[in-house]
């Protein structure tokens, strides 16, 4: 596969043993690192309720949080145009990291130093009797237990192409980032599947949002402290989310006397901009990508839409969150990698020059040879691991702790 990517001096500095003294300190569609899965260890349990779970080692190979289940292997891709087959681009455009830090990915993988979790599965936070929607949205949680006291919470978002959303997806990381002292809550959103647009999958996080700060003392929750993180079709959800601060169009169902709005976003290799999903690739990918009527296009249009995002319509415009900037948008960073050949890397690019334009808070980050997250569903084993090193989730575990008190 014939890749243009970017060169630069990595950064050298080594995160060795990444850990942030609990809360008082502080998206590829991936599904669950196998390689490097970090067990939130002891009890967990389902069904809204929980118990404290024990002290666990450093993660041990392939292991899950216990109750969780084993993590799906989720196709990690973006939407395509040809039948439910993926669309890989075989050329990449090298882009434009002059505004971007650009780091070399091949350091050591992250370790979960020991400290208790208590995990609840399956917490109905939204239900058709209120939002309209067919069935239950669930989320699961995992609270710190190793400090006492109310802790800065981060909403994570899988992806999914547009089309799933398994919220039991990338345990190791989000278990990672609860062992830093955060209360990490996953979250199911409505896809293309459910008939949903990207309008409703907007509103299913803000309301997830809104139901956590209702619960803020159930969850020892610190209800003016939330960040929202996403990979993927879950970064584009976390940007979105960040940008429509303060827009009451996306709040609708319960709790809606509380605030929806976050005070940082984290989005790894998300779209922004549909039309240009497919910039930097080749011209068969783009074929596939701005296919009539795929995934993407129902995404903006609705189900049953023979529309394409290739032409930046009013629709696509509204879909793309560089046009919801405002004062009120929050602090973001953005990761991509140089080799990613399912979302172009310019998406984020574009993103972060948008927001940097009006003022806001930006950092963006290029991983020098990283694809698009977990790709083992193609066999490619060793994709996820540039997303998994201290040195990446150092990065985010830094934002986290200069925007989350």
């Amino acid at each position: 596969m014939d890749m243009h990517e970017e060169s630069a001096t990595p950064r050298t500095k080594a995160r060795a043993g990444w850990r942030r003294g609990g809360a008082a300190v502080t998206v590829a569609l991936t599904a669950g690192l196998a390689l490097v899965a970090c067990s939130s260890g002891g009890t967990s349990s389902a069904g809204g309720t929980s118990s404290p779970s024990a002290k666990t080692a450093a993660c041990p190979t392939g292991t899950t949080a216990a109750g969780a289940g084993t993590p799906t292997g989720a196709p990690t891709a973006m939407p395509s145009g040809n039948a439910g087959g993926i669309a890989v681009a075989k050329t990449i455009k090298k882009s434009d990291t002059s505004t971007s830090t650009v780091i070399d990915p091949t350091g050591a993988q992250i370790r979960c130093a020991t400290s208790g979790i208590t995990t609840t599965h399956d917490i109905t936070y939204s239900s058709p009797t209120t939002d309209g929607h067919k069935s239950d949205l669930k989320l699961d949680i995992q609270v710190p237990t190793s400090t006492s006291g109310k802790k800065p919470l981060v909403i994570y978002l899988t992806g999914g192409g547009f089309v799933m959303a398994d919220r039991t997806a990338n345990l190791s990381q989000r278990t990672y980032v609860a062992d830093q002292g955060y209360v990490v809550a996953s979250v199911q959103y409505r896809t293309t599947k459910d008939g949903a647009t990207y309008k409703d999958a907007v509103a299913d996080v803000k309301s997830a949002i809104r139901y956590l700060r209702a619960n803020a003392d159930k969850y020892s929750i610190d209800a003016d402290q939330v960040a929202v993180w996403g990979q993927s079709a879950g970064g584009y959800l976390a940007a979105m989310t960040g940008a429509t601060n303060g827009e009451k169009s996306f709040d609708v169902g319960d709790n809606l006397t509380q605030s929806s709005e976050v005070q940082g976003v984290v989005d790894e290799f998300g779209p922004a901009d549909l039309s240009e999903l497919a910039a930097d690739y080749d011209t068969a990918a783009q074929k596939a990508i701005y296919a009539a009527g795929n995934s993407a296009a129902q995404w903006v249009y609705g189900p049953g839409t023979k529309k394409s995002v290739a032409d930046r319509t009013s629709e696509v415009a509204a879909a793309d969150p560089s046009t919801h900037i405002s004062s009120r948008t929050a602090p973001f960073v953005l990761f991509h990698g140089s080799a990613d050949n399912l979302v172009s890397p310019s998406e984020t690019l574009t993103l972060h020059t948008a927001l940097r334009a009006k003022g806001i808070d930006s950092t963006r980050y290029v991983l020098t040879g990283a694809g698009h997250g977990d790709l083992s569903f193609t066999g490619d084993t060793s994709a996820v691991l540039p997303w998994s090193t201290q040195e990446t989730m150092g990065h985010i575990v830094d934002f986290l702790g200069q925007h989350l008190k």
